[in-house]
C-alpha cells in the first residue's frame, strides 16, 4: 500500500469496515487510521490471529496493531463513550489525536436521541450523534472539542444546551469528565491531518454505509452523516476509494431492505437486535442498490468483499440483479439531486413496494459481483482475521 486509502460502507453499514482497516494495517506501515464521519455509534469488529476480538467504536481498527488514531472534525466525539472504550483497549491514549473542532456529544444530546426513537423508531442507535449534529446545526455555540479545555466556557456552553432540552441542570460531575478527557487526550489543530498525511500512507476509516447517508439514504430512515467519501475526499484529495461489500445484504433495524429474506437465517455472534436499531435483517446480495451507493459515492477504485466462506456452506444465497415494481423490472435506481430529501422519500415509498427480480447463483462470487459492480476487486475476505484475507491492491 503506497498510497492513502479511504473505506467506505457500500450498504446499510456492518460489512465488515474494522476488519478491512485491520487486514491495510497489517498489511504495510500506516501511518495513522483518520475517522472522517459518524462517532460513538460505530461498531468494528476486529478478531486478531490469537482470537483476542474488539468492537472499535471511536478508536481506529488498527489500534490492536499500534496504529494511531486520528478523530478529525468531521466526526462526533463522545467523550464518556470513548472512556469506557480506552479502558477496554488498556487506555492507549498515546496513540490518539482529537480534532479540536470535532463536536462533543453529552449526555443531553443521548437523552433527547433515545426519546425521539421512542416517538418514532426509524433505526437510531440511540447514542445522540444525530441529535449532537442537529444541535449544532442551529446552534453556533454548541460544544465542541476544544472546550474541554476551557472549563469557564465548556459550563457555559453545557448550560446553554441543558436548558434547550430541559430546563437541566449542568453537574459538576460531568464537567469534571469531560475537563478530564481534555486533559487526557492530545487535542490538534486542523493542520494535523495534512501533517499526517505527509508523514506516511494512511487509512481514512467510514462508518455506517452510503444506503444510510444523510442526503442519499432513504429518507427518513438514515444517519445525520454523510457516510460518502467526501469527508475524506475534503482531507485528502487524492486518495484510493475502497467500497466494502458482503456477499449478503444486512440492514439493522427500519427501512426498506428490498432483499430481505428471514429464511436465510444467518445470526452472527457481533450484530444481534439492539434496543434502539432494532432487528438484525439479512438478505441476498442486493446488486442494485449496491450499483446506486457507488454511483452517489462518485465511484470507487476497488472492492473490499467480505464474507466470502458463506456462499459455499449456503447454497440457498443469491445474487440480486433486479427488482420488480409494479409488474415492471428495475434495474437502476436513479438518483436526485444532492440534497433533494423529497427526491429521497419518494425513492423509499418505492422501495418498500419493490420485491427481488433476477436471483441468480454465480460459481465466481468475487468476479461475480465485480463484474455487476463493474469495479476490480482489491480485497477478499474469507475470514475474520488479517490472515483470512487476500489484498490485490496495486502500486498507489
Amino acid at each position: 500500500m503506497n498510497g492513502h486509502v479511504a473505506v467506505v460502507d457500500l450498504g446499510y453499514g456492518d460489512a465488515g469496515k474494522g476488519t478491512v482497516v485491520d487486514a491495510l494495517c497489517a498489511s504495510a506501515p500506516v501511518r495513522a487510521v483518520l475517522r472522517f464521519n459518524g462517532g460513538a455509534q460505530a461498531a468494528h469488529n476486529v478478531v486478531t490471529p490469537s482470537g483476542r476480538h474488539h468492537t472499535f467504536a471511536q478508536f481506529g481498527s488498527g489500534t490492536l496493531r499500534g496504529v494511531p488514531t486520528h478523530l478529525t472534525r468531521f466526526t462526533v466525539v463522545d467523550p464518556l463513550a470513548l472512556a469506557a472504550e480506552a479502558v477496554a483497549l488498556g487506555n492507549p491514549y498515546e496513540l490518539l489525536t482529537v480534532e479540536g473542532d470535532a463536536l462533543l456529544a453529552t449526555p443531553w444530546h443521548r437523552i433527547a436521541n433515545r426519546r425521539r426513537e421512542l416517538a418514532h423508531r426509524h433505526g437510531s442507535c440511540g447514542m445522540g450523534v444525530g441529535e449532537t449534529m442537529a444541535y449544532a446545526l442551529s446552534h453556533a455555540d454548541a460544544p465542541r472539542v476544544s472546550d474541554a479545555l476551557s472549563p469557564s466556557r465548556l459550563r457555559r456552553r453545557l448550560a446553554a444546551l441543558a436548558d434547550f432540552y430541559g430546563p437541566g441542570v449542568v453537574a459538576d460531575d460531568v464537567v469534571a469528565a469531560l475537563v478530564a478527557f481534555g486533559r487526557t487526550v492530545r487535542i490538534v489543530g486542523e493542520s494535523h491531518t495534512g501533517r499526517l498525511l505527509r508523514e506516511g500512507p494512511c487509512v481514512f476509516e467510514g462508518a455506517q454505509g452510503v444506503l444510510l447517508d444523510e442526503w442519499r439514504g432513504w429518507h427518513p430512515h438514515t444517519t445525520w452523516s454523510t457516510t460518502t467519501f467526501d469527508n475524506a475526499l475534503a482531507l485528502c484529495p487524492s486518495l484510493m476509494r475502497l467500497g466494502v461489500v458482503r456477499t449478503y445484504t444486512t440492514r439493522h433495524g427500519a427501512g426498506p431492505f428490498v432483499t430481505e429474506d428471514p429464511a436465510l437465517d444467518l445470526p452472527e455472534p457481533h450484530n444481534g437486535v439492539g434496543e434502539w436499531q432494532g432487528a438484525f435483517r439479512v438478505g441476498h446480495f442486493d446488486a442494485v442498490a449496491h450499483r446506486y451507493a457507488i454511483e452517489v459515492a462518485g465511484g470507487v477504485d476497488g472492492l473490499a468483499v467480505t464474507h466470502l466462506d458463506v456462499p459455499p456452506r449456503r447454497p440457498d444465497l443469491r445474487i440480486c440483479t433486479s427488482y420488480t415494481l409494479d409488474g415492471a423490472p428495475w434495474t437502476r435506481i436513479v438518483p436526485g439531486e444532492f440534497r433533494d430529501l423529497g427526491h429521497q422519500a419518494a425513492l423509499t415509498e418505492r422501495l418498500f413496494r419493490a420485491r427481488p427480480g433476477a436471483l441468480v447463483r454465480p460459481d465466481d462470487w468475487t468476479a461475480a459481483i465485480g463484474d455487476l459492480l463493474d469495479a476490480p476487486v482489491a480485497l477478499e475476505s474469507f475470514g475474520p482475521t488479517a490472515a483470512d484475507k487476500k489484498l490485490h491492491l496495486g502500486p498507489g
